[in-house]
């Protein structure tokens, strides 16, 4: 049996809160686009289509190093986005950034190491740090989304966790299910909410 999994940082409450009432008026405003659940935010720092069942264990051993080497993170949301380009655009996004600078981009490198470590492979692309907003049902130009996105209320949370979740593809909602919680910096917490589905 194997799993597709991806390690992610989840919003706080806050930000979701503040985000999903500048989203929600829009949501209606364009047939193409199939917005994202604000329950399934998140940033996603490490993408593994196919985990086996019994690399797990050694994965959540490596990720628990990685992310106590790793101190918390302010995490800021702001500039939109589009995949893979704003003329042909598949996906829309929020562009994250976070401070110590760099330091994201560690995570992430991290990450992937940890993987490779435990026998999985991990997702080659170049990292692009990013929230998704929404997916387009064919390619298209958003540069119209992409001033409206940007008028995005700003946008700040301090990430404390990494998360491990599971896609389940097969469910209708494509749901993602929290694995397992991993203290930034070695410091404990208690999690934030799991994200539940991808609309």
């Amino acid at each position: 049996m194997s799993a597709r999994l991806f390690t992610a940082l989840i919003p706080s409450a806050e930000v979701v809160e503040a985000l999903a009432e500048f989203i929600e008026p829009r949501r209606g405003a364009d047939p193409q686009l199939r917005w994202t659940s604000p329950q399934s935010w998140h940033i996603t720092t490490c993408f593994m289509a196919s985990v086996a069942s019994d690399r797990l264990d050694r994965l959540v051993e490596n990720l628990t190093e990685t992310a106590a080497r790793t101190p918390p993170l302010s995490v800021r949301l702001g500039g939109a986005g589009a995949f893979p380009n704003p003329y042909a655009a598949r996906l829309l996004h929020l562009t994250a950034s976070a401070t110590p600078a760099g330091e994201l981009e560690r995570l992430a490198a991290g990450c992937r190491r940890a993987a490779s470590r435990a026998g999985v492979e991990p997702d080659g692309a170049r990292f692009v740090p990013h929230l998704t907003l929404a997916r387009l049902r064919r390619p298209a130009e958003a540069t119209r989304w992409l001033r409206i996105l940007d008028a995005a209320p700003p946008l700040a949370f301090t990430a404390s966790e990494l998360a491990l979740v599971e896609s389940h593809l097969n469910d209708p909602q494509n749901r993602y299910e929290i694995v397992e919680w991993f203290a930034l910096g070695g410091v404990g917490g208690a999690g934030y909410p799991a994200p539940d589905v991808d609309g």
